[in-house]
């Protein structure tokens, strides 16, 4: 996959099919978007490509409420290319940017590809200074350029529409399994893994610890997870506490990502390593001490190993 900055221009040989949009966390709703655009390329022998923004229009627009992204620019890239795209480009967002009217979107999109053939967005797609066009003004001016628009209809489950808006929720409530459907794929997470205290280890379930602050934090707590060597399928059941470790440290100011290997464990400090979400266990809460803790770590490790079908 091809990865663009703010082209000024791109002749591509081919047509190119482009889906556009934020596309944060790249859920089932944006497969079906991005999805479409490569069918259409293939179909013809052209070229499907997605064109999104960085970073978030709210970042801009409204910067003292901005949307906590699900996701990082590392990983919905990752999980644009599993798709098969062949061009990915990112175009910064900018004040200038906000305020191109709606009427001149698709002209400065065809300067600056030329060989744009058609547009594929959700069906409640918004551009445009002050978000002022709809999917009515992208077909009137697309029209215009010789341009197809395709509007999908907004994937839905459950009887509601998917959105990273819903999915925020979920993960805000530990709820991973309902959360992984929607996105079409495990919930995750990549960071190395540091040096820790060692507390894990001197009462019997060493751990590996990844400082990791997503803008839109998973509920704190603990969770059955896998964890794998970052871009190997190399994985392991484990157990993990996400959270401010209220019994072993009472003014910690960040959370961290604790995870405890069920069975031997091959990973070790500075491994990358990729931590998939399964399972909610249970909240973090502070026990009166390392005894308690102990015996809760033995108990969440059982029932992790049950849901991982270990036992």
């Amino acid at each position: 996959m091809q990865t663009l900055r703010d082209p000024n221009y791109f002749p591509a040989r081919r047509a190119i099919h482009m889906a556009v949009g934020m596309f944060d966390a790249v859920h089932i709703g944006h497969q079906a978007v991005v999805l479409s655009a490569i069918r259409a390329a293939r179909s013809r022998g052209d070229m499907a490509a997605v064109l999104t923004f960085s970073p978030h229009p709210s970042v801009i627009l409204r910067p003292q409420e901005p949307t906590l992204l699900i996701q990082g620019e590392e990983q919905k890239q990752e999980r644009l290319a599993l798709l098969g795209l062949d061009l990915l480009v990112w175009r910064s967002f900018t004040q200038e940017l906000a305020a191109i009217p709606a009427s001149e979107f698709i002209a400065r999109l065809k300067g600056v590809f030329p060989t744009l053939h058609t547009l594929y967005v959700g069906e409640n797609f918004r551009f445009g200074r002050g978000r002022s066009g709809d999917i009515g003004t992208l077909l009137h001016s697309a029209q215009a350029q010789g341009i197809h628009v395709v509007s999908i209809e907004r994937v839905r489950y459950d009887g509601e529409a998917v959105s990273s808006t819903r999915i925020r929720g979920l993960l805000s409530e530990g709820r991973m399994a309902e959360a992984n459907e929607l996105l079409g794929y495990r919930y995750y997470c990549v960071a190395n893994a540091e040096p820790g205290r060692r507390i894990g280890r001197s009462i019997g379930f060493p751990t590996l610890n990844l400082r990791w602050e997503p803008p839109c934090r998973p509920r704190m707590g603990v969770y059955a997870v896998r964890v794998c060597r970052d871009g190997t399928s190399e994985c392991l059941p484990a157990v993990a506490n996400y959270g401010l470790r209220p019994t072993v440290q009472a003014d910690a100011s960040f959370p961290l990502l604790e995870t405890h290997i069920i069975g031997d464990c091959p990973f070790g400090e500075g491994d990358r390593l990729r931590v998939e979400w399964l399972h909610f266990l249970r909240g973090e809460r502070r026990f009166a001490g390392l005894d308690e803790l102990k015996t809760q770590i033995a108990q969440d490790r059982t029932k992790a190993a049950a849901i991982l079908g270990l036992v």
